[in-house]
């Protein structure tokens, strides 16, 4: 047995398991049971070692047994006892024995489901097992995205994870149809259709508590097959607060008052994946505490249950459309409604007569900065005089990946990164970037936090806009007036420690 025992001085405190990103495919080589009675759980592989998590690193016998379902070395690591438990837990619910969920790269054939061994040329895959297996990992690694890429040699799997592809597995070109199959069959796709994309969902169920997710799934056909991509929508409903987002106490606060207002419309602007939707999720969450109200929404796709909200699905049909669906909602009387995306006038002209009529409409639309949803609307018919009267918050925003608070390492801003950002006076000054440990499993960073930008109106801003002010003199009032942009809030996040400076330069390039 090559095990190591991590003490000494560079040996950390009790590991607390709440706060460390478990690897999957490293947890779910050993056998959960065993796993489980010793409290031993391999979470990581890192700097060529499996990290175990250990409530006893003397129990060598167990450390043993594992070592022999690594090639690497072992090191046994401390952890608290309960968030262990809490880990244990929720990677092996109730997994029972050794091979009740196959190990991905392995080898898993009808007759013997639970063989190991390297893959075997040609050999059958069981499809199902293999399908339950990689929704299970994408899982436990919170992955919001897994896409299946098939090429010439080889299927790749890869995960989302706080925004950064992972490459998980290359696995034999043999599965990749019944692989597909599988979950297109899963999403209620035509599994003989293969030159056409698809698009599809699914609900999975896992854990010992039958926790359901909803799941996206599409295809697209490419030169080596069908490449898949199946999104997981709303894993961490819980952590919907606005605090969590990233917002700062000014920007907090001129969203609840927003939020506190009894009509209007609420805005929120930025690319794809840039967080405008969770952002929406957590004002209604806000909205919910507040007080008693009747809260409709109007999604493409769901993608969070948030109880206490009549949540509507809308798609691209004709008898589903979001304007057909916002007429049909305005006669439950609500308080509030929720509009997935504003993408055409009718919608938006749809938005804005409602907030006049007595209700609080939130939405967002593809435009890159606050100031631009106005124009943005104008763009889209909407009168100009509307959009003065009924716009009561524009928000643009934007993600990056947080620094790990455990292993951050303080630095200064370089004079090329300031001179990138047009800030050539803040060369010099803090700013942090990522070391590596074992929270983070090497990779600097733990999750996402917005950036924003925020544009409240009042009275003197409503003239401005009615008067036929473009987007460039928006700004310009905006800088007259003091108000941080998207820039000044990710300067911010970079000096505070938040974020680093190749990550906010990433998103803002396209500024």
């Amino acid at each position: 047995m090559n095990t190591i025992l991590q003490n000494g001085a560079s040996a950390p405190a009790l590991l607390n398991m709440d706060e460390v990103k478990v690897d999957p495919m490293v947890a779910l080589r050993v056998q959960p049971n065993l796993a489980k009675r010793r409290e031993m759980l391999p979470f990581i592989l890192w700097q060529e070692k499996v990290h175990v998590a250990c409530a006893n690193p003397l129990d060598l016998a167990t450390l043993g047994a594992f070592q022999r379902q690594f090639e690497k070395p072992l090191v046994a690591v401390a952890a608290e006892s309960q968030s262990l438990r809490r880990a244990l837990q929720r990677i092996y619910g109730n997994l029972n024995g050794g091979g009740s969920v196959p190990v991905l790269g392995k080898p898993v054939t009808a007759s013997d489901p639970n063989r190991n061994g390297a893959p075997v040329p040609g050999e059958m895959y069981d499809a199902s097992a293999l399908s339950d297996e990689i929704l299970y990992s994408a899982i436990l690694r919170q992955a919001s995205d897994i896409h299946l890429d098939p090429g010439p040699d080889h299927l790749r799997l890869r995960f989302r994870v706080d925004g950064a592809l992972e490459e998980i597995q290359k696995l034999p070109t043999s599965v990749a149809s019944a692989l597909t199959n599988r979950f297109k069959v899963l999403s209620n796709m035509d599994i003989s259709e293969k030159r056409a994309p698809q698009d599809g969902g699914l609900r999975h169920t896992y854990g010992s508590d039958n926790r359901t997710i909803d799941i996206r799934a599409a295809t697209l056909p490419t030169k080596w097959g069908e490449r898949m991509t199946l999104r997981l929508l709303g894993l961490q409903t819980g952590t919907l607060t606005l605090e969590r987002l990233g917002m700062g106490p000014a920007h907090l606060g001129e969203f609840e008052k927003a939020l506190a207002q009894p009509h209007g419309l609420i805005l929120l602007t930025g690319p794809t994946g840039s967080g405008k939707s969770t952002t929406l999720y957590a004002g209604i969450r806000c909205l919910l505490g507040m007080e008693a109200l009747n809260i409709i929404t109007l999604e493409d796709p769901i993608e969070y249950d948030i109880e206490g909200v009549a949540q509507v699905m809308v798609d691209g049909g004709d008898k589903t459309t979001f304007n057909k669906a916002l007429r049909s909602v305005l006669r439950h009387d609500p308080d509030v409604v929720m509009i997935g995306e504003i993408r055409d006038g009718e919608t938006a002209d749809i938005a804005v007569k409602a907030s006049l009529t007595g209700h609080l409409v939130f939405s967002s639309l593809h435009t890159n900065s606050a100031p631009g949803a106005v124009t943005r609307m104008a763009d889209m018919g909407v009168e100009r005089y509307l959009i003065a009267s009924t716009l009561r918050l524009s928000i643009a925003q934007r993600l990056v990946r947080r620094l790990c608070s455990h292993c951050r390492v303080a630095d200064r801003l370089t004079v090329t990164e300031a001179l990138s950002f047009n800030r050539a006076e803040l060369a010099g000054t803090p700013a942090f970037r990522g070391g590596g440990c074992l929270y983070c499993g090497g990779k600097g960073f733990s999750g996402r936090l917005g950036i924003f930008e925020f544009l409240s109106l009042d009275e003197t801003w409503s003239n401005t806009i009615a008067s036929g002010a473009q987007e460039a003199d928006l700004f310009k009032e905006m800088k007259v007036r003091n108000l941080p942009t998207l820039l000044d809030d990710a300067m911010l996040k970079i000096t505070s420690g938040q974020s680093s400076p190749e990550q906010v330069r990433t998103a803002v390039a396209a500024w």
